[in-house]
């Protein structure tokens, strides 16, 4: 992978879509957006800290995941769920 590609992988945004869940089959699902928190100090750049289907946030790659920009709705309804 590019250093360009690592830099546009690590940006952080507040919902993200899955599009690989490697061996992560329960924890993630593919086409799922799911809600993004502020890494923690020793958080490698190519992770992305996600709050996945147990509720709790977990490192996963940065590259299983597209960031999304959803509409003020959308956003309320998944910050609240």
């Amino acid at each position: 992978m590019s250093t360009s590609t690592v830099a546009k992988r690590s940006i952080r945004a507040p919902f993200v879509v899955c599009i690989e869940n490697g061996e992560y089959e329960a924890d993630l699902l593919i086409g799922k957006i799911y809600r993004t928190v502020k890494p923690e100090r020793n958080d490698r750049p190519a992770d992305l800290r996600v709050v996945d289907e147990s509720g709790e946030d977990y490192l996963y790659p940065a590259k299983w995941f597209v960031p999304v920009q959803l509409p003020p709705k959308a956003k309320r309804a998944l910050t609240t769920a």
